[in-house]
């Protein structure tokens, strides 16, 4: 028998899909919502290790970047904002995808969810891990040893 889902309203932090026909309920949190870097650690070694030049890494270091999240289902799109640079990238949850890099290099990416609350990709050796708890994200990215975590807060 086949199951008529409903989607929760994005207008929410969180809520329940819920299938007609079944007694059970998935919990999910909604990304959805902008969000400003409040701190990061190790934001000027990551970025060298990555190649930015380092004018860049100057000037990304000192400005307060917005992420903006747009979830629908398993389809999100982000759009971090440093300055006048803007990153758009967007991705289906299990399904390849080319994903921009800081860099600006394109590579192709897998983004899988863990748990409720938690975004993982592996992207040229790259792994980040984005993390919502509350209204706060906490983006954990880590190249070999050296990890770099940025925390923002829902706007």
């Amino acid at each position: 028998m086949q199951k008529d889902c409903i989607k929760p309203s994005t207008a929410h932090q969180q809520g329940t899909f819920s299938c007609v026909g079944s007694t059970e309920s998935l919990f999910i949190m909604s990304f959805t919502g902008k969000y400003e870097l409040q701190s990061q650690e190790n934001f000027e070694p990551f970025m060298k290790a990555l190649g930015l030049p380092d004018d860049q890494i100057q000037k990304g270091k000192d400005i307060k970047s917005t992420t903006e999240i747009v979830q629908d289902g398993k389809k999100f799109t982000v759009t971090v904002t440093t300055g006048s640079k803007v990153l758009k990238n967007e991705f289906t949850i299990g399904e390849e995808c080319e994903i921009e890099m800081l860099t600006g290099e394109k590579a192709k990416a897998l983004v899988q969810m863990e748990g409720n609350n938690k975004l993982i990709a592996n992207v040229k050796g790259l792994k980040s891990i984005t993390e919502l708890n509350g209204d706060t994200i906490t983006h954990t990215m880590m190249l070999g040893d050296l990890t770099c975590k940025r925390i923002s807060k829902r706007v």
